[in-house]
């Protein structure tokens, strides 16, 4: 069948959507990276304060990690749904989940209060948590690159992708303030509750916004086009997960492998990088935060350039640039740590981020291009949350833990470049994607038709 049309979406159009996705997703972002930032500096004393320190991290990691094992399930739930009813729907449901979930981390009680009952708790919200986020992520960047203009497309939906480091930016902005305002005893007894909270009002602004935009005008044809099928067809697009499976599992291997690298990366630079710089280095919590802080800001502002740079040459090569980066930065980036000095530290991270943002950025265009419509929000989820069981889930689990066994950064450097080679061999197995039409409603994978130049 022949791709569906359909009119393009004015530009104050797309820009509202653009913003509606980045908002949303910058909200369930900071939700998910305030945990992974309260478990490197309170939760090991909060939840788990019968063990040694550096193993009290390591459980609180533990706990961090739960909501990456539940972001499959999250993918497959949301993205089957997703490309049946719709993605607006699906994506206010996300926000509403992962809100609430923040929202109660805030109001829990800790060990010193119920015991053994306070871990179990926030595992079960930060179950929720992942489910939440597995959902989310396919959803917002579909949304934007089903909007967007073919021609522009990595540039648009980059955007989205920058409400990682938007998160990432503006909860370690609340807890530096946090730290440098309050003492510690103050910031450990209460303190560390007030960004938690914050999510519910986050949460009231994003979904105001998301639901004032309109479904994918893509999905909506590919829909119609359904309905109009006979029996035995539209039996087969009841399953999106049986047909992703079918026509795309090589694409979804490629999602996976492509984001070994970009997942595991970014969790040992703004995560486990709390943890080795103030109790291996001996810097402060506020220095490290501040490092990351800043080293976001930027990461924010080069994503979108990326994304640009992605529809003139192609996903590929700049993503190939961001993996090659990544793997040849390690060990200059644990050296730079290791230096003691705030500046040192600065340029490790932001260094590393904006290495990280050449894969981060042309992802979502890249993956949004691999899969038919109909199964789109599936495939794109499945390939993007299932890699994050093997790769973001454990990475500062295994840092924590290589750098307890061997007291050295080097495994941690080696791990980090294993993971980059994985990428780098996944993404060469991929075919160029940028000229592909997404107003596609088969089953089979989209044609590569060359948009206008």
């Amino acid at each position: 069948m022949a791709a569906a049309t359909h009119a393009p979406t004015p530009p104050g159009s797309l820009k509202r959507i653009v913003a509606a996705s980045l908002i949303g997703t910058t909200i369930e972002w900071y939700d998910f990276f305030l945990y992974g930032s309260a478990a490197a500096l309170v939760f090991n004393k909060l939840f788990f304060p019968e063990s040694d320190p550096l193993v009290g991290t390591l459980l609180s990691f533990l706990t961090y990690a739960v909501g990456f094992a539940a972001r499959p399930l999250g993918a497959l739930v949301f993205g089957h749904y997703g490309d049946r009813l719709g993605r607006k729907k699906l994506l206010v449901l996300s926000l509403l989940m992962m809100g609430g979930a923040t929202f109660a981390i805030g109001l829990l009680p800790t060990h010193a209060t119920v015991g053994s009952a306070a871990p179990v708790l926030l595992t079960v919200l930060r179950l929720v948590q992942g489910f939440a986020l597995g959902g989310e992520w396919g959803g917002a960047v579909l949304l934007v690159s089903e909007h967007g203009d073919a021609k522009r497309r990595g540039f648009w939906a980059s955007w989205p992708q920058t409400g990682a480091p938007a998160g990432q930016l503006l909860a370690t902005g609340v807890l530096s303030a946090l730290t440098a305002l309050l003492s510690d005893a103050a910031f450990t007894s209460w303190g560390w509750r007030v960004p938690f909270l914050l999510s519910g009002v986050l949460v009231v602004v994003g979904l105001w916004i998301r639901l004032s935009v309109d479904e994918s005008p893509v999905f909506k044809a590919a829909l119609a086009a359904a309905e109009e099928r006979k029996a035995a067809a539209a039996q087969a697009e009841k399953t999106p997960l049986v047909a992703v499976l079918r026509h795309h599992w090589r694409d979804v291997l490629i999602a996976m492998g492509a984001r070994m690298a970009e997942n595991i990366s970014y969790y040992v630079i703004t995560a486990f990088i709390l943890v080795y710089a103030t109790t291996q280095v001996g810097l402060s919590k506020q220095t490290a935060l501040n490092a990351v802080l800043i080293g976001s800001a930027i990461h924010f502002a080069v994503i979108p350039l990326w994304g640009a740079l992605s529809d003139r040459v192609g996903r590929r090569p700049v993503y190939l640039v961001g993996a090659v980066g990544v793997g040849l930065w390690m060990f200059p980036f644990f050296a730079l740590i290791d230096q003691d000095s705030f500046g040192t530290l600065l340029l490790a991270v932001t260094v590393g981020l904006i290495l990280h943002g050449a894969m981060y950025a042309p992802q979502a265009a890249f993956f949004a291009e691999m899969f038919a419509t109909r199964m789109r929000y599936s495939g794109a989820s499945i390939g993007a949350q299932f890699s994050s069981v093997a790769a973001g889930a454990p990475a500062p689990l295994i840092a924590v833990a290589l750098l307890d066994d061997y007291d050295s950064s080097t495994p941690i450097a080696l791990y980090v470049i294993a993971a980059a080679l994985l990428t780098v061999v996944a993404v060469a197995c991929a075919r160029e994607t940028r000229h592909r039409d997404l107003a596609d409603v088969t089953d089979e994978a989209p044609a590569a038709v060359r948009v206008d130049a």
